[in-house]
Protein backbone atom coordinates (compact mmCIF):
# COMPACT_ATOMS: atom_id res chain seq x y z
CA UNK A 1 0.00 0.00 0.00
CA UNK A 2 1.37 3.45 -1.34
CA UNK A 3 0.31 5.20 2.46
CA UNK A 4 0.28 8.81 0.02
CA UNK A 5 -2.16 7.15 -2.14
CA UNK A 6 -4.44 5.75 0.67
CA UNK A 7 -4.43 9.14 2.53
CA UNK A 8 -5.33 10.96 -0.83
CA UNK A 9 -8.39 8.67 -0.94
CA UNK A 10 -9.59 8.73 2.17
CA UNK A 11 -9.55 12.84 2.03
CA UNK A 12 -11.36 12.34 -1.03
CA UNK A 13 -13.95 10.37 0.17
CA UNK A 14 -14.76 12.67 3.49
CA UNK A 15 -13.99 16.10 0.83
CA UNK A 16 -17.04 14.30 -1.23
CA UNK A 17 -18.96 12.13 1.32
CA UNK A 18 -18.45 9.37 -0.87
CA UNK A 19 -16.48 6.64 -2.29
CA UNK A 20 -18.10 6.88 -5.93
CA UNK A 21 -17.54 10.23 -6.45
CA UNK A 22 -13.89 10.43 -4.49
CA UNK A 23 -13.00 7.41 -6.98
CA UNK A 24 -14.10 10.01 -10.22
CA UNK A 25 -12.23 12.73 -8.08
CA UNK A 26 -9.03 10.50 -8.61
CA UNK A 27 -9.87 8.59 -11.83
CA UNK A 28 -9.51 5.38 -10.09
CA UNK A 29 -12.26 2.56 -9.65
CA UNK A 30 -15.02 3.01 -6.50
CA UNK A 31 -12.75 -1.32 -5.75
CA UNK A 32 -9.62 0.45 -5.47
CA UNK A 33 -10.74 3.67 -3.41
CA UNK A 34 -12.33 0.85 -0.85
CA UNK A 35 -9.13 -1.28 -0.86
CA UNK A 36 -6.86 1.94 0.01
CA UNK A 37 -9.05 3.09 2.63
CA UNK A 38 -9.47 -0.24 4.18
CA UNK A 39 -5.88 -0.80 3.84
CA UNK A 40 -5.25 2.87 5.66
CA UNK A 41 -7.85 1.77 8.55
CA UNK A 42 -5.95 -1.95 8.86
CA UNK A 43 -2.69 -0.32 9.13
CA UNK A 44 -3.74 2.22 11.52
CA UNK A 45 -6.08 -0.03 13.22
CA UNK A 46 -9.18 2.37 13.60
CA UNK A 47 -11.94 2.95 11.51
CA UNK A 48 -11.84 6.07 10.00
CA UNK A 49 -15.28 5.95 8.57
CA UNK A 50 -18.70 4.62 9.08
CA UNK A 51 -20.22 3.40 6.15
CA UNK A 52 -24.17 2.79 5.69
CA UNK A 53 -26.28 1.80 2.64
CA UNK A 54 -27.47 5.47 2.68
CA UNK A 55 -23.86 7.84 2.79
CA UNK A 56 -20.38 7.82 4.25
CA UNK A 57 -19.52 9.30 7.91
CA UNK A 58 -16.17 9.99 9.21
CA UNK A 59 -15.66 8.71 12.73
CA UNK A 60 -13.93 10.24 15.83
CA UNK A 61 -10.44 8.96 15.30
CA UNK A 62 -11.25 9.86 11.42
CA UNK A 63 -11.55 13.64 11.93
CA UNK A 64 -8.46 14.08 13.93
CA UNK A 65 -6.48 11.80 10.99
CA UNK A 66 -8.23 13.54 8.65
CA UNK A 67 -6.78 17.02 9.82
CA UNK A 68 -3.57 15.38 9.31
CA UNK A 69 -3.69 13.88 6.36
CA UNK A 70 -4.63 17.13 4.80
CA UNK A 71 -1.79 18.86 6.03
CA UNK A 72 0.64 16.34 4.84
CA UNK A 73 -0.80 16.00 1.62
CA UNK A 74 -0.99 19.75 1.53
CA UNK A 75 3.04 19.93 2.51
CA UNK A 76 3.60 17.37 0.01
CA UNK A 77 2.06 19.07 -2.66
CA UNK A 78 4.04 22.55 -2.11
CA UNK A 79 7.50 19.92 -1.54
CA UNK A 80 7.05 19.25 -4.98
CA UNK A 81 5.56 22.50 -6.66
CA UNK A 82 8.43 24.23 -4.70
CA UNK A 83 10.97 22.82 -7.30
CA UNK A 84 9.20 23.10 -10.04
CA UNK A 85 10.85 25.51 -12.57
CA UNK A 86 7.82 27.87 -13.96
CA UNK A 87 4.93 28.79 -11.97
CA UNK A 88 3.07 28.29 -15.36
CA UNK A 89 2.46 24.92 -13.76
CA UNK A 90 1.26 24.93 -10.23
CA UNK A 91 -1.64 22.90 -9.53
CA UNK A 92 -3.74 21.45 -6.75
CA UNK A 93 -6.38 22.78 -4.26
CA UNK A 94 -6.00 26.01 -2.15
CA UNK A 95 -7.98 26.45 0.10
CA UNK A 96 -8.94 30.80 1.22
CA UNK A 97 -11.51 32.35 3.13
CA UNK A 98 -11.89 36.55 2.04
CA UNK A 99 -14.60 39.13 2.63
CA UNK A 100 -17.85 38.73 1.09
CA UNK A 101 -17.95 42.19 -0.73
CA UNK A 102 -14.47 41.92 -2.05
CA UNK A 103 -14.84 38.33 -3.24
CA UNK A 104 -18.53 39.42 -5.00
CA UNK A 105 -17.06 43.29 -6.50
CA UNK A 106 -13.41 42.22 -6.81
CA UNK A 107 -11.97 38.45 -6.94
CA UNK A 108 -14.37 36.79 -8.45
CA UNK A 109 -15.27 38.92 -11.65
CA UNK A 110 -11.21 38.61 -12.36
CA UNK A 111 -10.69 35.06 -11.60
CA UNK A 112 -10.96 34.28 -14.88
CA UNK A 113 -7.25 35.86 -15.61
CA UNK A 114 -6.18 34.19 -12.63
CA UNK A 115 -6.98 30.91 -13.97
CA UNK A 116 -5.97 31.46 -17.50
CA UNK A 117 -2.21 32.35 -15.98
CA UNK A 118 -2.79 29.10 -13.43
CA UNK A 119 -4.98 26.86 -15.12
CA UNK A 120 -4.27 23.61 -12.70
CA UNK A 121 -4.68 25.49 -9.91
CA UNK A 122 -7.92 24.70 -7.77
CA UNK A 123 -9.40 27.15 -5.41
CA UNK A 124 -11.88 26.55 -2.23
CA UNK A 125 -13.10 29.82 -1.62
CA UNK A 126 -15.01 30.58 1.88
CA UNK A 127 -16.57 33.59 1.20
CA UNK A 128 -16.98 35.42 4.86
CA UNK A 129 -16.34 38.21 7.12
CA UNK A 130 -15.75 36.02 10.32
CA UNK A 131 -12.74 35.57 11.76
CA UNK A 132 -11.45 31.54 10.79
CA UNK A 133 -8.83 29.03 12.68
CA UNK A 134 -6.78 28.77 9.59
CA UNK A 135 -4.97 25.44 11.35
CA UNK A 136 -7.93 23.49 12.76
CA UNK A 137 -10.16 24.74 9.71
CA UNK A 138 -7.52 23.81 7.16
CA UNK A 139 -7.16 26.93 5.28
CA UNK A 140 -4.31 28.22 3.53
CA UNK A 141 -4.78 31.47 3.83
CA UNK A 142 -7.43 34.63 4.36
CA UNK A 143 -7.48 37.88 3.35
CA UNK A 144 -8.77 40.25 5.90
CA UNK A 145 -9.19 44.48 6.02
CA UNK A 146 -8.66 46.43 9.37
CA UNK A 147 -5.57 45.30 11.39
CA UNK A 148 -4.11 41.92 11.70
CA UNK A 149 -5.23 40.65 15.29
CA UNK A 150 -3.19 37.13 15.01
CA UNK A 151 0.17 37.63 15.67
CA UNK A 152 0.92 34.03 14.93
CA UNK A 153 0.11 34.71 11.54
CA UNK A 154 2.49 36.01 8.77
CA UNK A 155 0.78 38.62 7.08
CA UNK A 156 1.36 40.53 4.18
CA UNK A 157 -0.04 44.09 3.10
CA UNK A 158 -2.18 44.16 0.02
CA UNK A 159 -2.99 47.88 -0.20
CA UNK A 160 -4.95 50.60 1.81
CA UNK A 161 -8.64 50.95 1.48
CA UNK A 162 -9.87 54.29 1.44
CA UNK A 163 -13.43 55.11 3.21
CA UNK A 164 -16.03 57.95 2.97
CA UNK A 165 -18.93 58.66 4.87
CA UNK A 166 -22.58 57.72 2.59
CA UNK A 167 -26.33 57.55 3.45
CA UNK A 168 -29.26 56.80 1.38
CA UNK A 169 -31.23 60.06 -0.08
CA UNK A 170 -34.22 58.18 1.81
CA UNK A 171 -32.51 58.41 4.95
CA UNK A 172 -31.24 61.96 4.15
CA UNK A 173 -34.96 62.67 3.45
CA UNK A 174 -36.45 61.12 6.60
CA UNK A 175 -33.72 62.86 8.88
CA UNK A 176 -32.10 65.29 7.18
CA UNK A 177 -28.12 65.85 6.34
CA UNK A 178 -25.90 66.09 9.05
CA UNK A 179 -23.21 69.24 8.44
CA UNK A 180 -20.77 68.03 10.93
CA UNK A 181 -19.34 64.30 12.10
CA UNK A 182 -20.06 65.20 15.72
CA UNK A 183 -23.74 65.33 14.80
CA UNK A 184 -23.71 61.67 14.36
CA UNK A 185 -23.37 61.34 18.27
CA UNK A 186 -26.21 62.79 18.65
CA UNK A 187 -30.04 61.82 18.76
CA UNK A 188 -31.12 62.42 15.63
CA UNK A 189 -29.54 60.29 13.35
CA UNK A 190 -28.84 56.15 13.22
CA UNK A 191 -25.82 54.15 11.98
CA UNK A 192 -25.43 51.67 10.84
CA UNK A 193 -23.33 49.52 13.15
CA UNK A 194 -20.85 46.51 12.25
CA UNK A 195 -19.21 44.15 14.57
CA UNK A 196 -15.92 43.35 13.43
CA UNK A 197 -15.28 39.72 13.64
CA UNK A 198 -12.23 40.03 16.18
CA UNK A 199 -13.61 41.50 18.70
CA UNK A 200 -17.59 41.41 18.17
CA UNK A 201 -18.27 45.03 18.49
CA UNK A 202 -18.05 48.37 16.85
CA UNK A 203 -15.44 50.32 17.25
CA UNK A 204 -15.06 53.91 16.13
CA UNK A 205 -14.17 55.64 13.18
CA UNK A 206 -11.58 58.35 13.19
CA UNK A 207 -12.39 61.21 10.85
CA UNK A 208 -10.10 64.22 10.39
CA UNK A 209 -9.79 67.96 9.19
CA UNK A 210 -6.90 69.64 9.56
CA UNK A 211 -6.24 69.76 13.22
CA UNK A 212 -9.11 68.06 14.14
CA UNK A 213 -9.70 64.78 15.04
CA UNK A 214 -12.99 63.04 15.64
CA UNK A 215 -13.38 59.48 17.19
CA UNK A 216 -17.31 58.77 15.87
CA UNK A 217 -19.31 55.60 17.04
CA UNK A 218 -22.66 57.10 16.66
CA UNK A 219 -25.96 54.97 17.64
CA UNK A 220 -27.01 52.26 15.93
CA UNK A 221 -30.50 50.29 15.74
CA UNK A 222 -28.78 47.66 13.08
CA UNK A 223 -25.48 46.42 13.75
CA UNK A 224 -24.35 43.45 11.24
CA UNK A 225 -21.28 41.52 10.78
CA UNK A 226 -21.34 41.18 6.72
CA UNK A 227 -20.26 43.61 4.17
CA UNK A 228 -22.93 42.78 1.61
CA UNK A 229 -25.33 43.44 4.74
CA UNK A 230 -23.58 46.60 5.82
CA UNK A 231 -24.35 47.89 2.55
CA UNK A 232 -27.59 46.61 1.87
CA UNK A 233 -28.56 47.61 5.32
CA UNK A 234 -27.05 51.40 3.93
CA UNK A 235 -29.10 51.08 0.52
CA UNK A 236 -32.13 50.69 2.51
CA UNK A 237 -32.11 54.17 4.35
CA UNK A 238 -31.22 52.50 7.68
CA UNK A 239 -28.22 55.06 8.67
CA UNK A 240 -25.37 56.32 7.89
CA UNK A 241 -22.30 53.94 6.87
CA UNK A 242 -18.20 54.12 6.14
CA UNK A 243 -17.70 52.74 2.90
CA UNK A 244 -14.37 51.88 0.95
CA UNK A 245 -14.63 53.15 -2.34
CA UNK A 246 -14.97 50.33 -4.51
CA UNK A 247 -18.05 49.29 -2.88
CA UNK A 248 -19.34 52.87 -2.20
CA UNK A 249 -18.54 53.72 -6.15
CA UNK A 250 -21.17 52.31 -8.62
CA UNK A 251 -24.17 53.31 -5.95
CA UNK A 252 -22.76 57.11 -6.02
CA UNK A 253 -22.69 57.01 -9.57
CA UNK A 254 -26.24 55.45 -9.66
CA UNK A 255 -27.39 57.98 -6.71
CA UNK A 256 -28.76 55.60 -4.65
CA UNK A 257 -25.79 56.41 -2.32
CA UNK A 258 -24.49 60.15 -1.14
CA UNK A 259 -21.22 61.12 0.09
CA UNK A 260 -21.53 62.88 3.16
CA UNK A 261 -18.53 65.35 5.27
CA UNK A 262 -16.38 66.00 2.07
CA UNK A 263 -13.94 67.75 3.53
CA UNK A 264 -13.05 65.20 6.04
CA UNK A 265 -11.26 62.63 5.71
CA UNK A 266 -10.61 59.10 7.44
CA UNK A 267 -8.02 56.83 8.15
CA UNK A 268 -7.50 54.16 5.03
CA UNK A 269 -8.29 50.34 5.75
CA UNK A 270 -5.44 48.33 5.41
CA UNK A 271 -5.85 45.16 3.48
CA UNK A 272 -3.67 42.14 4.39
CA UNK A 273 -2.86 38.43 3.21
CA UNK A 274 -2.27 36.10 5.85
CA UNK A 275 -1.21 32.42 6.86
CA UNK A 276 0.60 30.00 9.00
CA UNK A 277 3.78 29.73 8.76
CA UNK A 278 3.35 26.27 7.96
CA UNK A 279 2.17 27.91 4.48
CA UNK A 280 4.93 30.03 4.36
CA UNK A 281 6.66 27.81 0.68
CA UNK A 282 2.92 27.01 -0.27
CA UNK A 283 3.64 27.96 -3.98
CA UNK A 284 -0.01 28.24 -5.17
CA UNK A 285 -0.85 30.41 -2.07
CA UNK A 286 2.21 33.09 -3.08
CA UNK A 287 1.20 32.91 -6.87
CA UNK A 288 -2.12 33.66 -5.78
CA UNK A 289 -1.46 36.76 -2.94
CA UNK A 290 0.94 38.11 -5.66
CA UNK A 291 -1.82 37.91 -8.42
CA UNK A 292 -4.50 39.85 -5.45
CA UNK A 293 -1.89 42.40 -4.76
CA UNK A 294 -1.88 43.50 -8.55
CA UNK A 295 -5.44 43.51 -8.19
CA UNK A 296 -5.89 45.54 -5.02
CA UNK A 297 -3.21 48.09 -6.72
CA UNK A 298 -6.18 49.04 -9.11
CA UNK A 299 -8.60 49.95 -6.28
CA UNK A 300 -7.11 51.25 -3.46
Amino acid sequence: MDRFDAMRAFTCVVDTGSFTKAAETLHISRATATQLVQQLEKRLQVRLLDRTTRKVGVTGAGSAFYERAVRLLADLDDAENSVTASQETLGGRLRLDVPSPLARLVLLPALPAFFARHPDIQIDMRVSDRTSDLLDENIDGVIRGGPMADPTLIARRLGDLRLQTYAAPDYLQRLGSPQHPRELEGPEHRIVGYLWAHRNQQAPYLMRRQQEALGIRGHYALAVDDGNAYLAAALAGLGIVWLPDYMARPHVAAGSLIRLFPDWQLDPMPLHAAFPPSRRNNARLRAFIDWAAELIAGIS
